[in-house]
């Protein structure tokens, strides 16, 4: 394969040419449609299962594509052929060697970092935070009401999850601009150079931190990776960059773009919407559908040995899209899949599958299941701005620019 970063104008030998394909969903371009609306449902329709692009890695790199939902589960749980080792290229662009901890690990460490992280995601862990997540979304709601009308990016989808976030964390709530910025310019760009600036802000930020935490232990998650231990030992350097990386990954971007895909069906829904006014208790199967029908995450494996998945054979070094955007509208596994269903109770790959399944879900939907019930609460009714154009950031993570609700 190629160097991170180098353009590559055609397929290695070993990639059939009639499976290399232009793929739409471009890293770090924005587009002014829905995705979903058209693009998605246009790839399953004309694309083979899996197929080669020239530019879908980071950095404008090639990789497979995988649409299907049965061959996806076979990657995930193939974690000797494939490797979630550098499926992102952050730590390589800085020049060092951690990885983002649990989520870039295979086994047998991959175990012992999720016995390591489980035990402050837990469902009893996350019960607590229940009445201080529900201030903070009632708060911001009331703000917003006051207001008559709101940019939801800016004045929700980031703030209300990224609040939440900084506590856990024990961050400063007045870096939250920073910390976007920061965030910004790690997913939603394909300059590497950006990417490479944004990485080492974080990095050294965080290192910062660690080192406060050695040598002042509060109650959050970074002093909780200061004095737990791995196996009967303290972490590395490493690990605990890679540990609290990740957390500053999950915590900054994930849960605010699924909480603005699903304001956006409301919005554009206004049938959907007060099905949810009128039916509170339908808000849990509403979300779990949401969370299929508006799949925002791409990651990547590494290829470590000759393998054959659907047809397609991979070669070592071979990068991997896991494309839960594309998954999640999969006709082959779903009925009416371009069709939002709220008691669909369908299973998904929204957070990742089998042993990879993400570790925060459990506080994901405490926090998407709380900004519904207050929004829909406090705010009238309330869509789309007329005529605006609302655009949509594209690469690994599928997210609304702006979204202007009025109401």
């Amino acid at each position: 394969m190629t160097m991170l970063g180098v353009q590559v104008t055609e397929a290695p030998a070993h990639v059939p040419t009639d499976l290399v394909r232009d793929y739409p969903i471009k890293m770090g371009g924005t587009i002014d449609e829905n995705p979903f609306d058209r693009i998605i449902p246009d790839i399953h329709r004309t694309m083979p299962p899996i197929f080669y692009s020239l530019d879908a890695y980071p950095g404008g790199t090639p990789a497979w594509i995988v649409r299907r939902v049965e061959d996806l589960q076979t990657i995930y749980y193939d974690t000797d052929s494939f490797s979630n080792k550098d499926f992102a290229p952050f730590a390589l662009l800085v020049g060092e060697t951690w990885s983002s901890l649990p989520a870039e690990t295979d086994p047998p460490m991959h175990a012992l970092y999720r016995k390591f992280v489980n035990p402050i995601f837990t469902p009893k862990k996350i019960n607590v935070l229940d009445e201080k997540i529900r201030q903070y979304a009632h708060e911001y709601c009331a703000a917003i009401k006051a207001k008559g009308s709101c940019e939801f990016m800016a004045d929700f989808a980031f703030e209300f999850p990224i609040k939440v976030f900084l506590e856990l964390m024990g961050l400063p709530l007045e870096m939250t601009a920073e910390f976007l910025e920061w965030e910004m310019g790690l997913l939603h760009t394909n300059d590497l150079g950006v990417i490479a600036a944004s990485t080492r802000k974080v990095v050294d930020y965080l290192r910062g931190e660690i080192a406060d935490r050695k040598a002042n232990p509060r109650d959050d998650l970074i002093s909780y990776g200061v004095t737990a231990e791995i196996d009967g030992r303290a972490l590395t350097d490493d690990e605990l960059v890679g540990f609290t990386f990740n957390l500053f990954i999950g915590g900054m971007d994930t849960v605010s773009t699924n909480i603005a895909w699903q304001f956006r069906h409301l919005a554009e829904h206004p049938d959907h919407q007060n099905t949810l006014r009128n039916n509170s208790s339908m808000i849990p199967d509403a979300i779990e559908e949401l969370m299929r029908a508006y799949p925002a995450v791409t990651t990547f494996r590494t290829c470590a040995k000759p393998v054959t998945v659907g047809g397609v054979t991979f070669q070592p070094g071979d990068k991997i899209a896991m494309p839960t955007s594309l998954a999640g509208r999969d006709p082959e596994a779903y009925d009416n899949a371009d069709q939002v269903i709220f008691d669909r109770k369908s299973r998904y790959m929204s957070f990742g599958y089998g042993p990879h399944l993400c570790v925060g879900m459990h506080l994901a939907r405490r926090e998407m299941r709380i900004a519904l019930e207050e929004f829909l609460a406090t705010i009238p009714e309330f869509r789309i701005a007329d005529d605006a154009v609302v655009q949509t950031h594209t690469g690994g993570i599928l997210q609304p620019v702006t979204l202007p609700l009025v109401w």
